[in-house]
């Protein structure tokens, strides 16, 4: 439930408004607020990545992927998953602009 939706239904204070809720509805959905946190769980970093949650608990045992314990379960900071994303393009970039070898080598031939 985003923290929209949890405080317009628990936390709203006698005499204000829906109009006024609405307000501030409408300010977390213009600044993105309710699509991404920065601290994620397994399944909200699984989802964002694009990879199964057992794909992603691998990735952390193998200790690829920046991920911290919270108590007994694992969070995800949104900004060090960004980041592991731009280090990992950069890689596969440089890997890219590496000369291909000649096929004469890679047939094994002369």
């Amino acid at each position: 439930m985003p923290i929209w939706a949890f405080w317009q239904s628990e936390t709203r204070a006698p005499g204000v408004a829906g109009s006024e809720v609405r307000a501030v509805d409408s300010r977390y959905e213009a600044e993105g607020m309710t699509e991404s946190r920065e601290v994620m769980n397994i399944k909200e970093a699984s989802d964002y990545l694009g990879v199964s949650p057992d794909t992603l608990y691998k990735y952390v045992y193998e200790e690829k992927i920046p991920a911290f314990k919270l108590g007994n379960r694992w969070k995800f900071k949104k900004s060090k998953l960004d980041q592991w994303m731009d280090e990992k393009s950069t890689v596969r970039d440089e890997r890219s602009k590496k000369k291909p070898k000649p096929a004469h080598f890679v047939a094994g031939g002369r």
